[in-house]
C-alpha cells in the first residue's frame, strides 16, 4: 500500500524556503540532463565527486540507525535506516561499474571545495549533542534533493539521453520516493515532539542541506 504524505513542518519549512528548494531540484545541471543539452564531462565530474560523497555518507547513515536503536521509540524506524544503509553497497558497486563504463578512475578523484565542505558539515551532524529530530531532517533532505530531481528527469516529455537513465532510474524510481517519504514521516513525528531550539536548529539544518546541494550541483557543472 502506497503511503499518504501529511504535511508538517518540514512542508511549512519548505513553502518558505521554495525557492532554494527548486534552485536544488530543478538546478540547470539537473535541466540540462531532462532536456539532453548535458555536457558529459560534467556528469563524470558529478559521478566522481559523488563516489567520494556516498563514501561519506555511508557513516553518517550508519549513525542515524545507531540512533534510530537508541532514541526513535519505534521498531519500524531502525528498520527503514537499516534499508537505507544496505542500498548503500549496491550504491557504491553501481558508481564503480559507472566509473569503468565512463572511464573515470576514482582513485585519482580528489573531492573538491564543495564536495569536503559538504562531508564536515555531515561529520558536525554526527555529534551526540545534535538532536535526533535535526538529523533526521538533515537525512531526509540529502535524500529527498536526489529523489525530486531524478525524477524530473524521468517525468513526461523528458529528452534525458538514453545512457543516464540508469542514473536517474536510481534515485528517481518510485521504491525511492516510497523510502524517502517514509524517511520524513519519521522526521516529522520526532519534530512534533521536538524543543523550540530544536526546531530552529532542524530549519537551519534543511536549509543549509539545500545550499550544500546547490553547491555540489554548481560544482558538478563547473
Amino acid at each position: 500500500m502506497e503511503k499518504t504524505e501529511k504535511r508538517g513542518m518540514i512542508d511549512t519549512w519548505l513553502d518558505k524556503h521554495r525557492s532554494l528548494y527548486t534552485a536544488a531540484t530543478r538546478h540547470d545541471f539537473v535541466v540540462s540532463i531532462r532536456d539532453g543539452s548535458v555536457d558529459l564531462s560534467s556528469f563524470k565530474t558529478w559521478l566522481g565527486q559523488d563516489y567520494l560523497f556516498v563514501r561519506e555518507f555511508v557513516p553518517f547513515v550508519a549513525n542515524v540507525l545507531i540512533r534510530a536503536g537508541k532514541e526513535s521509540g519505534e521498531t519500524s524506524d531502525m528498520e527503514v535506516v537499516l534499508g537505507g544503509l544496505a542500498s548503500l553497497n549496491d550504491e557504491i558497486e553501481w558508481f564503480k561499474s559507472e566509473g569503468s563504463k565512463w572511464g573515470v578512475d576514482f582513485s585519482t578523484v580528489v573531492a573538491q571545495k564543495a564536495n569536503q565542505e559538504y562531508s564536515r558539515f555531515l561529520e558536525a551532524l554526527m555529534n551526540s549533542e545534535v538532536e535526533y529530530s535535526v538529523v533526521l531532517t538533515a537525512f531526509w533532505g540529502i535524500e529527498a534533493v536526489y529523489q525530486e530531481s531524478f525524477a524530473h528527469c524521468l517525468g513526461d516529455g523528458n529528452k534525458t539521453p538514453a545512457e543516464l537513465t540508469g542514473a536517474c532510474n536510481r534515485w528517481g524510481n518510485d521504491g525511492f520516493r516510497q523510502y524517502c517519504l517514509s524517511v520524513k514521516n519519521i522526521a516529522e513525528r520526532c519534530l512534533e515532539n521536538a524543543s523550540r531550539d530544536a526546531l530552529v536548529e532542524a530549519e537551519d539544518v534543511l536549509v543549509r542541506v539545500l545550499e550544500h546541494e546547490v553547491a555540489f550541483w554548481e560544482m558538478s557543472r563547473g
